[in-house]
């Protein structure tokens, strides 16, 4: 039997072709699944691995329905995604983008961490479609700012894991504000930890579509385990992987510690940027897309990144930390073998984490033997691949008083000029005068005054 193309599902043409020039020509087996129903109004529960094509296959449908019975006077929201995370939120809405636009549909995104103005004032301007994380929607309708009364279409995307992150109370308190009888679509890809319970309250009559097990490892993903002699080897091990051409995602832990092994990198020539919580979002923006855009080669990230990040070409994922759990291997080891392409997981480990990693391995149903290796072992220098050049660190200035910025070095000079306005008022204390700090302090010009009026 032949593919199906976008057409034969019932898309639209101008999206169609929206898809086409970004080279997508042919949907994947959870498009395909879903959007016939979906095209047609129906609740959809659609469960897949990571980088099974969910985003795409939520946002064909909500840009096809809502255009095709618009409402040009009224600029309230017609659809909303709802996402766990702003990196998420973020490139969903890069997915979605180009679609709309070819619909004459706009979009914006929403979440915190940053100023609200902007997103209020695109509210007010009007727009269709909202991308937010699920705080900053609350913050939003408390505030009167956003409602959600003309709601048509709602997709809740990574449902498992905003209920790991307890936000399954704020969710159906949105949900509750949007109207009864929209279209619903929950794509996820387990259903626990709560998430049927918002399947039960607010799908009706869902149709549940599922690609390959929940929680199951991807097909073209190598997986591999390299145990290190000690801490030092360990530090060795994880400088080579990084060191080759392409790209590669080093998840950690901590904050801290991502930070730091990023800075390490970059000192020893391999250009690397970080990506975890204790950054702002411009500075999350602007390291992702140094990524994205191949200007580094290595990111290193927190679990923040194990399910926000959708970056093609991702070669190797390497777990310099084992993660505390099987559901985060597979969604940090998601980050490539991608859209069928293939890819390369390595989980580094020491002698004493031997036992815990072999029982994460088990409950991600792989089956691995660890291997003794250094940075010279065969496997190791295969996963290299071509070393890419040595690029010198760039020196970091040295810190100025104030902190360098401009805003600083004006607090100097105004200090400076404080300063002398003072030694011109006070030369000297006459005598029979009280102390200088008893007398208000004469305007700083006052000697030129006095000299212009002789």
């Amino acid at each position: 039997m032949s593919q199906k193309s976008f057409i034969d599902l019932g898309v639209p043409v101008a999206i169609a072709d929206a898809l086409s020039e970004q080279g997508i020509d042919s949907p994947f087996p959870i498009q395909v699944d879903t959007l016939p129903d979906t095209l047609a109004g129906r609740d959809v529960l659609g469960r897949g691995k990571t980088g099974s094509g969910k985003t795409l296959a939520f946002s064909i449908p909500m840009v096809a329905r809502l255009a095709s019975k618009r409402s040009p006077s009224d600029r309230k929201p017609r659809g909303l995604i709802l996402a766990p995370t702003r990196e998420l939120a973020t490139q969903i809405t890069q997915t979605l983008q180009p679609l709309a636009e070819a619909m004459n549909l706009r979009v914006t995104t929403i979440f915190g961490g940053i100023s609200q103005n902007r997103q209020v004032q695109a509210l007010k301007n009007g727009v269709e479609i909202i991308v937010a994380t699920p705080g900053r929607v609350e913050d939003l309708m408390s505030q009167g700012f956003l409602k959600l009364d003309s709601i048509e279409i709602t997709v809740l995307d990574e449902a498992d894991h905003m209920a790991d992150l307890g936000f399954l109370p704020g969710v159906t308190r949105i949900l509750n504000a949007t109207p009864q009888g929209g279209q619903r679509l929950l794509f996820s890809a387990t259903l626990d930890n709560g998430v049927n319970k918002l399947v039960d309250k607010f799908l009706s009559n869902q149709v549940l579509h599922s690609v390959d097990e929940a929680n199951s490892p991807v097909a073209q993903m190598t997986h591999h385990v390299f145990e290190a002699a000690d801490a030092q080897s360990k530090k060795q091990l994880v400088q080579a992987l990084a060191s080759g051409t392409g790209r590669r995602i080093l998840f950690m832990r901590t904050k801290h510690n991502a930070k730091k092994l990023a800075k390490t990198l970059t000192q020893a020539g391999i250009p690397a940027v970080d990506l975890h919580g204790n950054l702002s979002q411009p500075a999350r923006d602007r390291n992702l897309a140094a990524f994205s855009e191949g200007k580094v080669k290595v990111l290193v990230a927190t679990d923040v990144a194990a399910r926000g990040v959708h970056v093609d070409f991702v070669d190797l994922v390497v777990h310099v930390d084992p993660p505390a759990e099987h559901k985060a291997y597979l969604h940090r080891s998601g980050r490539t073998a991608r859209a069928g392409a293939t890819g390369d997981v390595v989980t580094i480990s020491l002698p004493e984490q031997r036992k815990d990693v072999s029982d994460l391995l088990r409950m991600a149903k792989i089956d691995l033997t660890p291997i003794r290796v250094n940075t010279k072992s065969e496997e190791v220098v295969a996963l290299i691949g071509e070393v890419a050049p040595y690029v010198k660190p760039v020196a970091e200035a040295p810190k100025q008083q104030g902190g360098g910025t401009s805003t600083g070095r004006n607090a100097q000079r105004k200090r400076a000029l404080k300063e002398q306005g003072r030694a011109q008022t006070q030369p000297g204390k006459p005598k029979g005068q009280g102390k200088p700090q008893d007398r208000p302090a004469r305007p700083a010009n006052a000697n030129r005054s006095r000299q212009r009026a002789r």
